[in-house]
């Protein structure tokens, strides 16, 4: 009896997370992915760097408002490619009907496409009465380097090496004592007591 081990079946190979130090944390993957070029372009074994993106988050971007004609119109064009592609079939196993079969493949596929989007419309009116765009996003991705690469990796990006700590505050000085103006006259000077110890009568 065998073990699967890090293996389901047989085969297929269950995804893990990747191990190892975090060489950058950057706000987009187009800046995690740029660093990883420079990378590579510094002779560095990319196959030892991974980017794990954080915070996984699905966004739906609205892009307008659902009606009859965009549902047709939308139709028309996704039906008016599939008929150029049937049409472009029939050209060549009929030459002799060249452009008749591809205008009539078109002209077919547009009208089909637009009665499929206008009954698709209407069914789903109800539940859903706009368009939207959706993607997977994460708040920030960490570009993971193999351990033994780290310090090869900071020189490649000349990146400093961070705190085990975190986030170190910046020591913030003392301020200074107050300055009077010069034309503020001070205040008055203390008494100075008599040299032979007699006290000093009472001021009025």
């Amino acid at each position: 009896m065998s073990t699967p081990g890090m293996f389901g079946r047989r085969g297929q190979v269950v995804p893990t997370l990747p191990r190892g130090e975090v060489l950058g944390t950057y706000e987009t993957y187009p800046e995690a992915a740029h660093a990883v070029d420079a990378l590579a372009k510094a002779e560095f074994p990319v196959d030892k760097v991974s980017i794990v993106g954080n915070d996984l988050k699905t966004v739906e971007r609205v892009t307008g408002r659902m009606s009859y004609g965009r549902a047709a119109l939308g139709g028309a064009l996704s039906g008016l490619w599939f008929g150029l592609l049937i049409g472009f079939l029939f050209t060549l196993l009929s030459p002799q009907l060249a452009l008749t079969s591809l205008f009539a493949a078109v002209l077919i596929g547009a009208a089909g496409g637009m009665l499929f989007g206008i009954a698709t419309y209407a069914i789903s009116r109800r539940s859903k009465d706009f368009t939207s765009s959706s993607a997977v996003m994460a708040s920030n991705y960490q570009v993971i380097v193999d351990p033994e690469l780290i310090n090869r990796a900071r020189n490649a990006l000349g990146v400093a090496e961070q705190p085990v700590g975190g986030y170190v505050p910046p020591v913030v000085e003392d301020p200074a004592p107050p300055v009077p103006p010069a034309d503020q006259p001070a205040g008055p000077a203390a008494p100075v007591p008599p040299a032979d110890g007699t006290p000093e009568p009472p001021r009025a």
